[in-house]
């Protein structure tokens, strides 16, 4: 985030992850505080401290740092994605419970996933014509393609139908691999 936004406070950092980062990738507010100080021991970080006052602690990015990161990022990354979802936990213990709870958990999810949509699309609206953002645009996509696949799963849900995703996935896949075996 420092690589993005320049020197920063732990605050700063804390701000900018609520409307960036923090969408898709969920980690405490704590470690904010924490990991700076980690990665300046290690070189990664500069710190400047304030004199006076609050006696805020401002990081920057080193040239060490920089470097650690763009190999980091050029890296390939063989790990699946992880979701830790707490409504997709309900549901797979459902059984548990009350029956009846699921369809309450379906229509607030639905509700959820229909208010971020709402929130990502206008980001796209608000940054998608900026050049300087597009990079970070890329992002947004994906999980506009993922809030709208988890609300097309809760809606077949709630209306009893997961059959009707189930067709589709077989239509996509057959329509999928006949075009890939036509080229």
């Amino acid at each position: 985030m420092i690589a993005l936004r320049g020197p920063s406070t732990p605050y700063d950092l804390k701000r900018a992850v609520g409307h960036s980062v923090g969408y898709f990738w969920n980690f405490p507010h704590a470690q904010l505080y924490s990991e700076p100080d980690r990665l300046a021991d290690l070189g990664l970080l500069a710190l400047s401290v304030e004199d006076s006052g609050r006696r805020r602690k401002t990081y920057s990015l080193t040239d060490r740092g920089r470097a650690a990161l763009r190999a980091w990022l050029a890296s390939p990354t063989d790990e699946h994605f992880q979701m830790r979802d707490i409504a997709e936990l309900k549901l797979f213990f459902n059984e548990v419970g009350d029956p009846d709870s699921v369809p309450s958990l379906a229509a607030e999810q639905i509700k959820q996933h229909e208010e971020r949509i709402a929130v990502y699309e206008g980001m796209v609206e608000r940054f998608g014509d900026d050049p300087a953002s597009r990079p970070r645009m890329i992002t947004l996509e994906l999980g506009l393609e993922m809030e709208h696949a988890a609300l097309r799963f809760w809606t077949a849900l709630a209306e009893g139908d997961l059959d009707r995703l189930r067709r589709a996935r077989k239509g996509t896949t057959t329509g999928t691999s006949s075009s890939t075996t036509a080229e």
